[in-house]
């Protein structure tokens, strides 16, 4: 198939990315800040450290040349004008991107979230015409879109796919939002709160499916934005039902029809007011995707290592990222505030 770089490869949507070019026939350069290897990885899988604080670091690590470039972890100018420096030595790339760069017709979009009436109302499903925020550097979303307009603006000097990611999930993630769950069982919950009747709908995609895109894209060069999604949207009381079942336990689920009373009571990483769900249609016309896990049965995995991680250890220094993320918005064991709010609802 021929070389294969992978940046940002010990990370968790880059360990499935290198375990399955490697598989396709790729000889793979895995390079990461800390230059580490997976235990998944052949031993042919050459690892290498690189620092993106280093504006030269890629030119030096591409050397003379690779047939594809795949990068997990870029965003904002800085790493567009990265790749850009090396566009004549690679013959293309694949670089995530995300469904946060999305906006509806009034301009909300998760940057608005949290503003009265913030939350985006997108048409379901997503398509990758819908509009999207504008460039710039202020957010998550704002950078990845000016990583991708500088980088498409390249045509066909450096061709390259944008994978527009929903909700990832799977080992190795520093933001699992399947610990809503997990840890809700290991403590002995029985009982669980949802706003919005539980059926609220965010997008998920394991980082499997988004490894089969990443080999599938490297094989078929092109300048285009796709969606990466799985093949199913749960609704957030499934996940848990879900999630129960693979722990061996049983759950009450208790609802609430509209916005949660607190952010201690009935809010998840998935709680949205409007369903988020993207179209992917264009991946499987352009690539041939078709899926090769579904959430439910990439599950046992995820919820293998979130007990493993967890074990002994507080849930914030298991998972300072994910504390970080969420705690400003949810809290997300906030046991004593669901007990007072059943208390008062059963009163």
């Amino acid at each position: 198939m021929g070389h294969a770089v992978v940046l940002g490869a010990t990370g968790q949507i880059g360990r499935a990315a290198v375990r399955a070019l490697a598989a396709d026939g790729w000889a793979v350069t895995a390079a990461s800040l800390g230059g580490g290897r997976d235990d998944g990885w052949p031993d042919g899988v050459r690892v290498t450290r690189l620092d993106r604080a280093d504006d030269t670091a890629v030119t030096r690590l591409v050397g003379d040349g690779c047939d594809v470039l795949v990068d997990i972890v870029a965003h904002g100018a800085e790493h567009a004008r990265q790749l850009a420096a090396v566009r004549d030595r690679v013959g293309s790339a694949v670089v995530i991107s995300s469904g946060a760069v999305y906006e509806d017709e009034r301009g909300r979009s998760f940057d608005t979230q949290d503003e009265p009436d913030g939350f985006p109302r997108y048409p379901v499903p997503i398509p990758e015409t819908q509009r999207t925020v504008g460039p710039g550097e202020a957010t998550y979303g704002t950078r990845k879109v000016r990583l991708e307009r500088e980088l498409l603006a390249l045509g066909d000097a450096l061709p390259t796919t944008l994978l527009r990611a929903g909700a990832v999930h799977g080992p190795h993630c520093r933001a699992p939002r399947e610990l809503y769950f997990v840890k809700r069982v290991l403590d002995g919950r029985r009982v669980r709160v949802l706003s919005h009747g539980g059926t609220g709908l965010f997008h998920p995609v394991s980082v499997l499916n988004l490894a089969e895109l990443v080999r599938l894209a490297a094989a078929r060069p092109g300048s285009r934005v796709l969606n990466a999604g799985d093949p199913d949207t749960p609704t957030v009381a499934g996940i848990g039902a879900a999630i129960d079942a693979v722990m061996g336990f049983e759950s009450e689920t208790v609802l609430i029809e509209g916005e949660a009373p607190g952010k201690g009571v009935g809010l998840t990483p998935w709680t949205t007011a409007h369903p988020v769900v993207y179209d992917m249609t264009a991946a499987r016309r352009e690539l041939g995707y078709t899926a090769v896990t579904t959430y439910a049965d990439s599950l046992p995995d995820t919820v293998a290592w979130l007990t493993d991680r967890l074990a002994g250890r507080d849930w914030r220094t298991a998972f300072p990222v994910l504390a970080r993320a969420y705690d400003p918005v949810i809290d997300l064991f906030d046991y004593a505030a669901e007990d007072a709010w059943l208390t008062a609802r059963a009163a």
